[in-house]
């Protein structure tokens, strides 16, 4: 019986550090097929990707990856909770999947999944220790850190478990298994060499952080230590042509520009913005024309750099906080960005297995079909997503790419 690995990622670009995840998931699983979740042109932590969604998808499928399934901008810009909800919601629709394997700080999978519980179930008096230490002015992410370790009583055993972002999702990806009471098995695999947001290289591993900031300098060539040779090729192609995109600040006047037109009930109605936040924003940009001046202006113990960033994502794409509510509702569509021919074998069992899965391999026949109106929204940021990232090219920023660009083959 065939064994088929799910995996979620960003590959911000494809680098070592994910060659290792991969080989070792695939590995532990003994894995048949894999199928990967992966975000578009906006990251989860309120931020551009380098490359766009297709070329991610291509250093993928090259790298062992045999399909590549696109993770819904209104998921892939959110809080790691709807990231991970709604990554495990398109591996359980596929009905194929047999484990999912992310990346953490951490061997065991075991102290994860203790904390997973409570955040699942939030017994009584870890939500009254969460309202007390959000009550002091601390931003959600670090009160809830502080009442998970409270509660656990331990702070030897865990301490700085939700301090390290692959945790934090890897704990999200484990609370979505027990919410959907999926049968994929999860597997944790440790992180290697270097922290998510080191800017070191290490015996031939980079952190994405610091190859993207070296992607932005004279020193690309350094980059093929630390990334496979696939995947160092399409970067520089795109790098050559002009078709990346460095990080927000690309869009940082049109950001700013967005928040002085709009009026404060329109900024109140973005998802994070809550408890007079509209006001500082407003003010904000009102007196800067920066983003690393306007998140300057606002940040603080409450507000965190990349609470800010992702509302800055949330106004330059016209998400709202209506927007979000709708993702949590539904199931997603099936978007296929590529795949090789073991991938091509995957779908056409995933199409047979689930004939009512709404599969889109043409944007164009999809938003034309009679598919439900509330799919045809979430495809609709995607498309526009696409649309605005492309402003962020040197050269060539047509939009429609979503309509035109094929699906990625590898033979």
């Amino acid at each position: 019986m065939n064994k088929i690995l799910g995996v979620i990622a960003e590959y911000n670009p494809f680098h070592n550090g994910h060659l290792y995840h991969l080989t070792e998931s695939k590995k532990f699983v003994e894995a048949d097929y894999t199928v990967g979740v992966i975000s578009g042109n906006f990251v989860q932590r309120g931020d551009t990707s380098l490359v766009d969604k297709w070329s991610k998808a291509e250093m993928a499928i090259r790298n062992g990856v045999d399909l590549v399934i696109e993770l819904p901008t209104l998921y892939s810009i959110s809080s790691a909770e709807n990231f991970a909800e709604g990554s495990i919601k398109i591996l359980n629709s596929l009905n194929i999947v047999d484990c999912v394997s992310f990346g953490c700080e951490l061997a065991d999978l075991n102290i994860l999944n203790e904390c997973a519980k409570v955040l699942y179930e939030e017994p009584k008096e870890f939500v009254s220790l969460l309202n007390h230490e959000l009550g002091k002015g601390f931003s959600f992410p670090k009160a809830r850190e502080n009442a998970l370790l409270i509660y656990l009583n331990d702070i030897r055993k865990y301490a700085n478990v939700l301090s390290s972002p692959n945790n934090i999702l890897a704990i999200e990806y484990l609370k979505a298994l027990m919410k959907y009471n999926s049968p994929i098995a999860p597997i944790g695999i440790k992180r290697n060499k270097t922290n998510y947001d080191s800017t070191e290289i290490v015996d031939g591993f980079a952190s994405a952080t610091a190859i993207r900031q070296i992607a932005c300098t004279n020193d690309v060539w350094s980059l093929r230590e630390v990334m496979p040779k696939s995947s160092f090729d399409i970067m520089y192609d795109c790098l050559k042509a002009g078709k990346t995109v460095n990080n927000l600040n690309k869009f940082e006047r049109e950001i700013i520009y967005l928040f002085r037109r709009m009026t404060l009930f329109e900024i109140a109605q973005l998802p994070d913005v809550s408890e007079g936040l509209e006001y500082a924003i407003k003010n904000a940009a009102n007196s800067c024309n920066t983003i690393d001046d306007f998140i300057n202006i606002i940040k603080s113990k409450r507000y965190t750099t990349t609470r800010l960033k992702r509302i800055m994502v949330y106004a330059l794409l016209g998400i709202t906080e209506k927007d979000l509510q709708l993702s949590r509702k539904i199931s997603p569509y099936i978007r296929v960005l590529g795949f090789n021919e073991k991938g091509k074998e995957l779908l056409s069992g995933i199409s047979n297995a689930n004939p009512k899965l709404e599969i889109v391999t043409s944007v164009k026949k999809f938003m034309e079909s009679s598919a439900p109106r509330n799919l045809k929204t979430m495809l609709q940021k995607d498309i526009f997503a696409t649309d605005i990232y492309t402003l962020g090219y040197q050269d060539d920023s047509c939009s429609g790419l979503d309509y035109t660009h094929p699906i990625v083959t590898v033979e």
